[in-house]
């Protein structure tokens, strides 16, 4: 009599066991009755039918997927090893349990192939300065696919974009050509304002005789104040023409004395 109530009380609470499960705040269970999707429970305590009903339980938490080093040739035929880490959900577990055999492989498998997809339509230059662009590219064609699998992809990161070393060679060189035709553009735009402004003053100096004393008297007070055993000063060309002209004047009053007295 003893035996049969001890096995009673261990089929009781066997029973007991797979009848009453907790879920937790972050786990939701997906109900089959007799094979059919019955609904989604939880969190909190429910009751599941042995024999008749069966639950799948189903996280809520944010995954992280590693995507190992992907071999990608780049659209001007650079090969380089990509590797990414992308976040992902699941956000309805009745889809992601029932549209797929297993989400988490599903999503980590898609999301190899689209890195190798979405890099392989850029050049090298954008996936090392525009990864942020790419990462939303990516993000947005791996949320739209697994939709129907009831998952949502939250964030992909780009981590390492790995090059070969002759590459990097190349790429440096690039760099500082680059740099060298962009001073050579800036001091050639330099000179020609410098010319423009060059030919404005000079504009106003022909206008404005008196600009020209100026600044002849101007660089008299500039050369004054250096030391310097030779001082060089400059004479305006408008007074080198009045001194030709007084010269002349008197070559020619000479020329006619002479003429009368002969």
């Amino acid at each position: 009599m003893d035996i049969f109530w001890i096995i009673l009380v261990v089929l009781v609470v066997g029973l007991a066991f797979y009848t009453f499960r907790v879920l937790r705040e972050y786990e939701r269970g997906v109900i089959f009755f007799l094979g059919r999707f019955q609904k989604v429970k939880g969190p909190g305590l429910i009751i599941v039918i042995p024999g008749i009903q069966q639950i799948v339980k189903v996280g809520l938490r944010t995954l992280v997927y590693d995507v190992p080093s992907q071999d990608v040739i780049s659209r001007d035929n650079i090969s380089v090893k990509v590797s990414a880490v992308i976040y992902f959900r699941v956000v309805d577990p009745e889809r992601a349990i029932i549209n797929v055999e297993d989400y988490f492989e599903a999503t980590a498998q898609l999301a190899q192939t689209t890195l190798r997809s979405i890099l392989g339509q850029h050049e090298l230059d954008e996936m090392l300065a525009q990864r942020d662009k790419l990462n939303s590219g990516i993000q947005k064609l791996l949320d739209e696919q697994t939709e129907a699998w009831g998952i949502k992809v939250a964030n992909v990161e780009i981590k390492h974009i790995d090059i070969d070393a002759s590459m990097i060679r190349a790429i440096a060189k690039q760099a500082e050509a680059e740099r060298e035709r962009r001073a050579k553009i800036i001091h050639a735009i330099g000179e020609l304002e410098a010319s423009e402004k060059l030919l404005e003053a000079a504009q106003v100096l022909a206008r404005q005789p008196q600009a020209l004393q100026l600044r002849y008297m101007q660089t008299l007070t500039e050369i004054a104040g250096e030391r310097s055993s030779v001082i060089v000063f400059p004479m305006p060309i408008d007074l080198m023409e009045g001194l030709r002209s007084v010269v002349s004047n008197i070559g020619g009053g000479e020329g006619g004395g002479a003429g009368e007295s002969e």
